[in-house]
């Protein structure tokens, strides 16, 4: 990928609307799992993927501002709403893990006052439901559906990831006039790296203009720090472009997210599996985000594909690159793929050892996935996060 002639990659960070929808998609999926769990001793069928936010309104001014209409959430999908006769309190969970998660992310977002929630999720298709009891050794997929992967991130890949990652952990502290509402585009045209990043500005935080501006130039000489790290290209970097200085017209905002006002949000337009939107690569328009993760090949394969091409470049010498592909068919058991595509770049002269090596990965892999749902629900894996399997937190 480093070498192709042109590259594009995306990200859209924590406070973004869609990754908003999308994290408390998967944070339904996970405490009702976790309920489930708890209280039956298995995890139901559900798939509260279908998340849309409607922005509020604001006005925001230097040194204040208001949130003058709370934005709008409303959490939907199918589940079983109740097992053996016991009621799943859907709606309660909803709500919990919503709040939990921006007070948590965006502490500046009152949700008492700044967000009225909806939780409109209804009962799961018969079929559906009855297919999600049927498995045997090894549950069987509820879609017909595909899952990419690919490792290791390209230079541009790494920078992007990094930028916004930098940048939202330094909003509130180290920036406290920045919100976490940041997107980071990046286009690499030969040796030249030009990062487009839109930061939200907190207008309580921000006396005047000046202090607006001197912000966004302490974004600016941030993202190049960063990006300067990961390469010796050249670098150039613009920082909230749609300002005009000489009309006073600024991104700002009162919360730090454009969530406020003017910018809605919806699960699945975001970031894939493995926290990048990457045009170049293998990729799906599969909404991750919010499926159940025992039997939804959507969610599955495409964590299993990630975790696949990232283990054909870890563990095998000889393989610079790797990218997988996953097919599903709808009731066929989630360890048997119709297809499983490896691709590989290896070295000069490395002969037939690492292909016979990869058949054996791809093959160990694909016999993991029904395992995956505890390492998804005890957060040792976890999406929209490079590498998508999290280091415990002592390593």
């Amino acid at each position: 990928m480093d070498e192709r002639p042109i590259e594009v990659v995306e990200r859209k960070g924590l406070g973004h609307p869609d990754s908003l929808c999308d994290a408390l998609a998967e944070e339904l999926s996970l405490a009702y799992s976790r309920h489930a769990l708890a209280r039956f001793g298995a995890i139901p069928h559900h798939n509260v993927d279908k998340v849309l936010l409607r922005a509020g309104r604001s006005s925001p001014r230097f040194g204040g501002g208001e949130v003058t209409e709370p934005l709008e959430l409303w959490l939907a999908g199918r589940a079983a709403l109740s097992v053996g006769g016991e009621a799943v309190p859907v709606a309660e969970l909803a709500r919990e893990s919503t709040r939990r998660w921006l007070a948590a992310h965006l502490p500046t977002l009152d949700f008492a006052r700044h967000v009225r929630l909806h939780c409109v999720v209804g009962p799961g298709a018969a079929e559906l439901v009855d297919l999600f009891g049927r498995g045997g050794a090894a549950p069987l997929a509820n879609d017909t559906s595909c899952g990419c992967g690919h490792a290791p991130f390209s230079e541009l890949e790494a920078i992007v990831y990094a930028v916004e990652r930098e940048l939202v952990a330094a909003a509130g502290a180290a920036l406290p006039g920045a919100g976490p509402d940041v997107k980071v585009m990046g286009v690499r045209q030969g040796d030249r790296i030009a990062l487009q990043v839109a930061c939200a500005g907190r207008s309580p935080a921000l006396a005047d203009a000046p202090a607006y501006r001197a912000l966004r130039e302490e974004i600016r000489r941030r993202a190049l720090e960063h990006a300067g790290q990961r390469t010796s290209r050249a670098l150039e970097v613009h920082v909230n472009s749609a300002d005009d200085d000489a009309r006073d017209v600024y991104y700002l905002t009162v919360t730090g997210t454009s969530a406020e006002m003017g910018d809605d949000g919806q699960a699945g337009r975001g970031n894939r599996a493995n926290g990048l939107i990457t045009p170049g690569r293998p990729m799906t328009l599969e909404s991750v985000a919010g499926k159940n993760p025992v039997t939804h090949v959507g969610k599955l394969y495409n964590v299993a594909a990630g975790l696949l091409a990232a283990a054909l470049v870890d563990e095998i010498e000889e393989v610079r690159e790797a990218e997988c592909v996953l097919v599903s068919r709808v009731g066929h058991p989630i360890d048997d793929p119709p297809l499983a595509d490896v691709r590989l770049r290896c070295a000069a002269g490395a002969g037939a050892g690492p292909w016979r090596r990869a058949d054996e990965l791809a093959h160990a892999h694909v016999r993991a996935i029904p395992g995956l749902w505890r390492e998804l629900l005890e957060g040792r894996v976890g999406l929209d996060r490079w590498p998508l399997r999290v280091a415990p937190a002592s390593a």
